[in-house]
């Protein structure tokens, strides 16, 4: 932050407050607080308001002055209390000001330039301590064994990204089946949530790698530089870029990783590649798009070993008001556990065309967030069968929302 960013005026309109945060009311200590969620956490993760402001930051457009809304709310507050609580706002980064935008910069990067990337959700969805997530783990993972009935995957394994408060057996279920292997690398497909935030970098740019080395709680696992350097020559015309900046918080990844690095000792190295949405090939299926897929297609099945594993990290439905959808996820829930059961099917039965024709057909109604990294995998590897290993249904009763989620083992 740098204090000549910070905006200082009485006449000039006033930033606008960020369209992509969200204020969530919380009881705190016995008090209600507005606190503030930033998904892409440039505003400090503690941040909280008095809920009397609420109504002052909607006149917080990018059109009114100070002077203006004195005129407007009639002597409610002193100008430069006011000023002072915009510019509170302001070196937070809640409003679209300079000042965001430079400390944005700063913050990707540095990231961009580090050789690492930390635990964006450690101390949050698991423990930060190593000895505690070594317990919490252990007691995940500790009723469930390798089962005969299950089928030990051979090359893949799809499984969740929810968090793990409401996913974690699905999670120890599905990672459970691994124990018994060892693969030297582990290529991971995961659905990039934040490319979006990133237009200008990700535009026509479906997957998104990254040569960080991934440093976990309980341990640092190094990336496949030659895999990844190929990657790199192929760059634009398998969609590929190493411009990682959607690595930075994204999970869908990191929570692979931490339960992969429970399961397997020995050391492996990794290949993280998030996948952007497919949903332009909805409309337009002779694109570029189609062409950059099969190419990447081809370069995953020629670049593949004996000594290659795949983990495929999505979710399936998304559903209910906090998703943006009129009535509540229970009203759904039947309608959405059908569609997920023939998503499921033609997933086992590797069947990638009948899983695209079923998200077209539906124009992803459901926000199915785990159809563009296994459609990948399986239009690669066509010859694979798969098994369900479980699938469930997370009600968020508090919001009418629900998010469902599964594991399939090929």
């Amino acid at each position: 932050m740098s204090d000549n960013l910070i905006f200082n005026s009485m006449d000039n309109p006033v930033p606008a407050v960020r369209k992509d945060i969200q204020l969530i009311p919380l009881q705190y200590n016995g008090d209600r607080v507005l606190y503030v969620h930033d998904i892409m956490e440039y505003i400090p993760s503690d941040f909280a308001l008095n809920p009397h402001v609420e109504s002052f930051l909607t006149l917080f457009n990018g059109r009114f002055s100070i002077q203006r809304i004195l005129a407007m709310v009639e002597g409610q507050i002193d100008g430069q209390d006011l000023l002072q609580f915009v510019q509170l706002l302001d070196k937070n980064c809640l409003l679209e000001s300079p000042n965001y935008r430079e400390t944005a910069r700063q913050k990707e990067e540095a990231f961009e330039l580090s050789p690492a990337r930390g635990a964006a959700l450690a101390g949050n969805s698991y423990p930060e301590d190593p000895d505690e997530l070594e317990k919490y783990l252990s007691d995940l993972f500790s009723p469930f064994t390798c089962s005969e009935s299950v089928q030990f995957p051979e090359k893949a394994l799809y499984a969740p990204h929810i968090d793990p408060k409401a996913g974690g057996d699905v999670y120890a279920k599905a990672f459970s089946v691994l124990r018994t292997l060892t693969p030297e690398r582990v290529v991971i497909l995961g659905t990039s949530h934040y490319a979006g935030c990133y237009p200008e970098l990700y535009a026509n740019t479906p997957f998104i790698g990254s040569r960080k080395i991934f440093e976990l709680p309980n341990g640092r696992i190094p990336t496949d530089s030659g895999y990844l350097e190929e990657l790199e020559r192929a760059g634009e015309t398998i969609g590929y870029t190493a411009q990682d900046r959607a690595h930075r918080i994204e999970h869908s990844i990191e929570l692979h990783l931490l339960f992969a690095r429970h399961i397997w000792q020995h050391d492996f190295s990794v290949v993280p590649i998030l996948v952007n949405s497919f949903e332009d090939l909805f409309y337009f299926p002779e694109s570029y798009l189609r062409e950059q897929l099969e190419r990447f297609f081809s370069f995953l099945k020629a670049a593949d070993d004996n000594n290659t594993f795949y983990l495929i990290s999505g979710d399936l439905a998304h559903v209910g008001k906090k998703f943006g959808d009129k009535i509540p996820a229970a009203e759904m829930k039947k309608d959405v556990e059908s569609f997920d059961r023939k998503f499921i099917q033609s997933a086992t039965d590797n069947n990638p065309d009948e899983l695209f024709r079923l998200l077209h057909d539906f124009s992803d109604r459901y926000r199915t967030c785990g159809f563009p990294p296994l459609y990948t995998f399986l239009k690669a590897f066509s010859g694979l069968k798969g098994t369900e290993i479980d699938y469930h249904w997370w009600d968020e009763t508090e919001r009418e929302s629900a998010v469902s989620f599964g594991a399939i083992s090929y």
